[in-house]
């Protein structure tokens, strides 16, 4: 199965190709931000999903579709948090740089069950009919006030039978994981700019 890739598949965080160096999947987006890159890693990470209704529409579409009967996540309680609770597991972080979660599933089900990895197991971590899952949020500092913030997502199949299962997958839902990605940077970027500008009107 060939690498499906983004434009710009250079990295900020160096753990990644040390947990999946060959990908069947890599998607990776990025997006330049005026606040400072700490603020707006902690942005991404506590980001309140739900208040982005494109976002919401498409993982509905997708629980329509599959039939799933989960109850949906909180967003609420921020990203990171909601997606550990889920199931991923935090592979490696650099205060204020990047941070680094996966997470081993069968994404082609309905309702997922995600089981974290822990770090010095994941890259060996080879159970049949199973696909390995990395992302990132990554902010990069352009300036004291001015970062380059990118998410890149890696997954990885176990054998031909989760190979030929993913790509089915991808081929029924893989615009919307491109979609959600396009719509969550720009508000991302729209909250921590907002959250700068407040903090500079009361300094």
């Amino acid at each position: 199965m060939s690498a499906l890739s983004m434009p710009e598949t250079h990295s900020v965080a160096p753990p990644l190709d040390r947990f999946i160096p060959h990908p069947d999947l890599r998607i990776r987006h990025k997006i330049v931000v005026r606040a400072p890159a700490a603020l707006v890693l902690e942005t991404s990470q506590t980001f309140d999903l739900s208040r982005t209704p494109l976002v919401r529409a498409i993982f509905w579409l997708r629980e329509v579709i599959l039939g799933a009967k989960a109850t949906a996540p909180d967003w609420s309680c921020g990203f990171v948090p909601v997606m550990l609770g889920m199931g991923w597991g935090v592979l490696a972080q650099k205060p204020n740089r990047w941070f680094v979660a996966g997470t081993v599933c069968q994404p082609w089900l309905a309702d997922v069950v995600m089981r974290p990895i822990p770090p010095p197991q994941f890259v060996q971590y080879f159970e049949p009919n199973q696909v390995k899952i990395i992302w990132t949020l990554e902010a990069e500092p352009l300036g004291e006030a001015h970062c380059r913030f990118a998410t890149e997502t890696r997954a990885v199949a176990t054998d031909g039978e989760a190979q030929a299962k993913f790509r089915r997958y991808l081929h029924r839902f893989g615009i919307g994981m491109a979609m959600i990605r396009w719509l969550l940077l720009p508000a991302i970027r729209r909250e921590a700019e907002r959250q700068w500008r407040k903090a500079a009107k009361t300094s």
